[in-house]
């Protein structure tokens, strides 16, 4: 699986739960909030402020190992 700005953070987080600290690093506390049951990444990144582009990229690189 790629991460996309269009991934559901859901989905991201039920396949990869070490998805989690990607999040977590960046401010992002998606394993506990309602929200992530229905946003993307991108929003999810829009609401904090976080760039999604390297968001992106970080959690592919992350996954990837």
């Amino acid at each position: 699986m790629s991460v996309s700005k269009e991934t559901p953070i859901r989905d991201l987080l039920t396949k990869y739960p070490k998805a989690a600290e990607v999040f977590a690093a960046k401010g992002m506390a998606c394993l506990g909030c309602a929200a992530s049951m229905f946003e993307t990444v991108e929003e999810g990144a829009a609401a904090h402020g976080i760039d999604v582009d390297e968001l992106v990229v970080e959690m592919n690189k992350v996954l990837q190992k």
